[in-house]
């Protein structure tokens, strides 16, 4: 088919219009012309695409930035490498001024502002003053990478959770990082403004960022005076040598009030202090007794510094969490023992104390999933991994030993096949797996009357417990891998109570005097995420610490301390 210009022109006008747009640009890009409309910056930008192809800048802190290479070729390349936070005279935009204000002050945010070159901005803008093609490209490439990395890290934090076998997916919540600075930095009129969505949107992440500015003004403070440790533990009315530095402390952090009066030349730990211990106490997860013993004062010890890493480690971990839930979820913070149901203001509808999987070997895993049933009387499916190294070997010294404890031998599909004395022939075959062991419901029941089910590979749940006087103790680690609940009664009425019928009451019954192993789906899924943190904010402005039980934060420092690119 035949057509003139004029009637392509008319049928094509748009898209003509663009082709003309982008032909201009490649050519202002070949002339040095940016965004900002700067002249003469040819040099500048061939020293741009030199350092952005090479994924090297030996200008900062962490000089390679090759996992970052891609996003910066797309952030440039459409602009001919012209620079993106320079004017025309050469001078740093207002929108790189305030950014690099931004970077200065990352640890605030729980980063670290060296990771972003905080204390290299001044002499990168004193070159400037004397400007040159390279120290221009340099400054622009620096600053391109290290906001790039500062906005990757408040969005989805500086190390990827599965590095850990964490199986928490920061994937959704990735930037488009190019697509992210062009639209939204590069011509700002606010830059704090167009940062606010990056971060977490928890009450709980902005409490913990308080509470860590709050600690690095306390460290700076502090002296780090160590305690003296007696012999014997010191209680109320005993005499102590370190009464004066503990007033100090504990009057510092907020146990003891600002108005409380001691008598610190006395030597004497009166009842303002045996008050304000058992609140530090209770804020270190340790018993609120208000005796000053060795773990009591191993936690006024430690130094302020080593919270402040605590509130940071934590605040990387609010990072991995999902930014929105199909429902309120329920959460499980593994080293606090302690789970929380949300509602759906966002507050707590629900706590309760758990009891989580032993450290070394038996560790409970971080993960998400959704709850979708809730088990009354259950039977309890003995792991593979248990079978292998308790129950066989229990068997072999007591034949006997599954009629005793109330387990029967099931085939794969659940038939029963004996929950009596076992023959070498069964033994034999639960040996090699070919057959299994479970528990039967009832009260001495390892999971209880209850289970609360979010389907996964792990095959780890919530439960209740026949072994209620765990929970009294500080420290509550006691289990292999699945989470004990103690409020388990309360948790399955919370999960089911879209269904009215599914009063407290009828939960309490149906543990008691149902019908075993009854199922009740739930209508909803509700997310359940097991999540690791050694520091917790109260909404009431508490500052919680807790053990690193299964040295999680110290993995996390080792991967942290060696710099970009992280994995």
């Amino acid at each position: 088919m035949f057509f003139s210009l004029n009637t392509f022109l008319a049928s094509n006008r748009t898209r003509f219009l663009s082709l003309i747009a982008l032909a201009l640009l490649s050519a202002t890009a070949g002339l040095g012309l940016g965004p900002q409309g700067t002249t003469g910056v040819s040099e500048t930008s061939t020293r741009l695409r030199e350092i952005v192809s090479a994924g090297h800048l030996s200008d900062l802190r962490w000089p390679e930035f090759s996992d970052y290479k891609v996003p910066l070729q797309s952030f440039y390349a459409p602009a001919g490498y012209a620079p993106a936070w320079l004017r025309e005279d050469g001078k740093p935009t207002s929108q790189a001024l305030a950014l690099i204000q931004v970077l200065e002050a990352a640890d605030a945010k729980g980063l670290l502002a060296e990771d972003y070159d905080g204390s290299r901005w001044a002499e990168r803008l004193t070159r400037l003053q004397s400007p040159s093609s390279d120290a221009e490209a340099r400054f622009d490439a620096a600053l391109t990478v290290g906001v790039m990395r500062y906005v990757s890290d408040l969005r989805i934090g500086r190390v990827n959770p599965r590095h850990f076998k964490f199986n928490l997916d920061v994937g959704p919540k990735r930037y488009d990082l190019s697509l992210f600075l062009r639209q939204k930095l590069v011509g700002s009129d606010d830059i704090l403004a167009a940062l606010y969505d990056v971060e977490p949107p928890f009450a709980g992440y902005k409490r913990t960022q308080h509470a860590l500015r709050q600690y690095l003004e306390l460290a700076q403070v502090d002296n780090g005076e160590q305690l003296p440790v007696p012999a014997t533990p010191v209680d109320p009315g005993g005499r102590y040598e370190g009464i004066p530095r503990v007033a100090r402390l504990l009057r510092l952090l907020g146990d003891l009030p600002s108005d409380a009066t001691v008598d610190e030349g006395a030597n004497i730990y009166s009842q303002a202090l045996v008050t304000a211990v058992k609140h530090f106490q209770d804020r270190h997860g340790l018993t609120p007794d208000g005796r000053l013993g060795a773990q009591t004062l191993k936690q006024l010890n430690t130094p302020l510094t080593f919270r402040v890493e605590q509130l940071r480690l934590t605040l990387e971990r609010w990072r991995w969490v999902p930014r929105a839930f199909s429902q309120p979820p329920i959460v499980v913070n593994i080293p606090e023992f302690r789970l929380r149901a949300y509602a759906g203001d966002g507050k707590i509808g629900l706590s309760s104390n758990v009891i989580v999987g032993k450290a070394y070997r038996h560790e409970t895993p971080v993960f998400e999933r959704d709850m979708k049933y809730v088990v009354f009387r259950p039977y309890w499916n003995v792991p593979p991994s248990i079978q292998r190294s308790e129950i066989v070997p229990a068997i072999r010294k007591d034949r006997n030993y599954i009629a005793k404890k109330g387990y029967e031998v099931v085939t794969p599909q659940g038939t029963v096949v004996t929950s009596g004395e076992i023959s070498d022939e069964i033994l034999g075959q639960l040996t090699a797996g070919k057959l299994l062991v479970r528990q039967k419901p009832g009260p001495a029941n390892a999971l209880g009357l209850v289970k609360l089910m979010f389907p996964n590979e792990y095959n780890v749940y919530l439960h209740s417990t026949p072994a209620q006087e765990l929970f009294s103790q500080s420290r509550r680690d006691f289990s292999h891998g699945c989470i004990r609940v103690q409020k388990a009664a309360e948790l399955a009425a919370w999960v089911l109570r879209d269904q009215p019928e599914w009063t407290l009451e009828r939960v309490l019954a149906a543990k008691q005097t149902g019908k075993d192993n009854v199922q009740v789906n739930l209508t909803r899924p509700i997310p359940v995420l097991i999540l690791y943190g050694t520091a917790v904010v109260e909404e009431t402005g508490d500052v919680h610490f807790f053990d690193d039980i299964y040295g999680y934060d110290a993995d996390l420092e080792k991967v942290l301390a060696r710099g970009y690119p992280y994995p």
